[in-house]
């Protein structure tokens, strides 16, 4: 089909849901003449659109921007990759499929970049005449290669993507193996000899292009031929996009930067991104609710639902069951000793056995010490927040300082104890004054009714749960955008509710 004439017929039955965001963007390429195709193994295009998979679809350089704007249109949103995993032709989209509630991902190439996992060595001039030829998938909305174009593109991919010096490639060796074993089994009974020889001289020599042919309709698998697998790398060597030396150095320097994003990510957890970039910046996601909301839960949730393909950071401003500093850490590793020493403690308390007391003096050192290493360790964590969202960085935090509601969680301590030293109270001030000057962009709340966590928190009394219930509902967050949850719902409709306004927020 000639390029200049855009192919307008009726689009396959599909299985897939007609609102999805795939179909919405296919839709919208076939509506608007965009040429495009599926340029990955059709015998995965269907596990791609169930959203299993990311979705990698090339489109024609003239078509690149039109492409852009159908994506935004349909609800998808670009985000950009860090310096290291960035190529130019290359682009990664995602949506938010509500009905299923999954991040979906669209890889949009303007060119067929090929090469290991981690550094992309060779461009196949071979797009415009493959996108001449692309097909209707038989029963999914979506134009995919030409069998034959594709068993030719799997042939090379598989040359050039299975380096032992790729070390991603060498680890996940027989599950690549196996991949392109099974792709090429899928194609074979389909492919023309003749059809399948003319086509390979439009990349290869005609000697090679024979052997090529004869080795794609032969029973063994393309990974078995070794002498064949470096005729065809040297053969297209012209086409590479780097040097030698410089390939096997881009690809060692990836490796080691991609190693220690995910250390960080596991061990670290310093506020850097290693993945992808927010578009239009980074953003602090704020979760708050009384002692039984369900915070935990939803927080856990969230946060599986954005890492497998965001740079997503947990932040928690607490001092419960999260992961404590380095500063606070020994005070918390001491706790449980001097909680069982105190058998009561006094009003304004939220656990344990409440007295109607002031505190005491023992009571109110320890306070002191504890408020201040608290204080300290929550300005830290609010610039360490706020720099992360300015780097690109999805920050979620469980809780927020807050200095509106004195009696309610997340405020300042001192406040309640009357021999604490004016300067104490000043320093500690500072830091919750800080979180109004440094506000999340958005602030989650969980509604929950007294029943309900009086139920989850047995240890808290009811009278104030509903106290608290009522502070947090008056607490505004220095103006940032506060979105109220019913969290006696069922799980999933939270879920549900949380995703989409985060989802928004990007």
């Amino acid at each position: 089909m000639d390029r200049s004439t855009k192919e307008l017929t009726v689009l396959p039955q599909s299985e897939c849901q007609a609102d999805s965001p795939f179909a919405v963007l296919l839709a919208s390429f076939h509506q608007t003449g965009i040429t495009y195709c599926y340029w990955r193994s059709s015998r995965r295009v269907e596990v791609a659109l169930a959203g299993d998979s990311d979705l990698d679809l090339l489109v024609a350089k003239e078509d690149q921007y039109r492409a852009w704007q159908n994506l935004l249109q349909s609800g998808f949103k670009y985000f950009s990759a860090v310096a290291h995993r960035n190529h130019p032709a290359i682009y990664s989209f995602l949506g938010y499929d509500e009905q299923s509630g999954r991040i979906v991902h669209v890889h949009l190439h303007v060119r067929l970049v090929i090469g290991g996992a981690l550094l992309k060595t060779h461009r196949i001039h071979w797009e415009d005449v493959i996108l001449a030829r692309t097909v209707w998938h038989p029963t999914l909305p979506i134009r995919i290669l030409d069998p034959t174009d594709e068993a030719l593109l799997t042939y090379v991919r598989a040359c050039l993507e299975l380096r032992r010096t790729d070390p991603v490639a060498l680890h996940r060796w027989g599950t690549l193996k196996q991949k392109f074993a099974m792709d090429q089994d899928a194609l074979t009974a389909r492919l023309d000899r003749a059809t399948l020889l003319q086509r390979s001289c439009e990349i290869f020599s005609h000697e090679l292009a024979g052997v090529v042919t004869e080795a794609l309709l032969g029973e063994s698998t393309l990974v078995a031929k070794r002498r064949l697998t470096l005729r065809i790398r040297k053969e297209l060597g012209s086409w590479r996009t780097c040097g030698l030396v410089e390939g096997h150095a881009g690809t060692a320097t990836r490796a080691v930067l991609s190693a220690a994003g995910k250390l960080n990510v596991s061990i670290f957890h310093r506020f850097r991104p290693w993945r992808r970039l927010a578009p239009g910046g980074g953003c602090v996601a704020a979760l708050v609710g009384v002692d039984g909301s369900g915070k935990t839960t939803v927080m856990n949730a969230i946060r599986a639902w954005l890492e497998p393909e965001v740079d997503v950071v947990r932040i928690y401003f607490g001092t419960g069951g999260g992961r404590p500093s380095l500063l606070l850490l020994p005070l918390k590793m001491i706790l449980p000793l001097v909680t069982a020493c105190i058998r009561t403690k006094p009003r304004s308390s939220s656990h344990g056995r409440v007295s109607n007391r002031a505190p005491g003096p023992v009571y109110s050192v320890l306070m002191m010490v504890w408020a201040t290493v608290l204080s300290v360790e929550k300005r830290t964590k609010l610039l360490a927040a706020w720099r992360g969202a300015e780097r690109g960085l999805i920050v979620l935090a469980d809780r927020f300082p807050q200095d509106e509601e004195p009696t309610y969680n997340d405020a300042p301590l001192l406040s309640r104890l009357t021999w604490a030293p004016r300067q104490l109270r000043a320093f500690e001030a500072r830091s919750y004054g800080l979180a109004r000057r440094l506000p999340p962009d958005l602030v989650i709340r969980l509604d929950v009714s007294v029943g309900t966590a009086a139920k989850r928190e047995p240890d808290m009394a009811q009278t104030l749960i509903r106290d608290r219930i009522a502070a947090l509902r008056r607490l505004t967050f220095s103006g940032a955008r506060v979105v109220c949850v019913d969290a006696d719902r069922p799980l999933d409709e939270v879920l549900r509710a949380v995703k989409r306004e985060i989802w928004q927020l990007l």
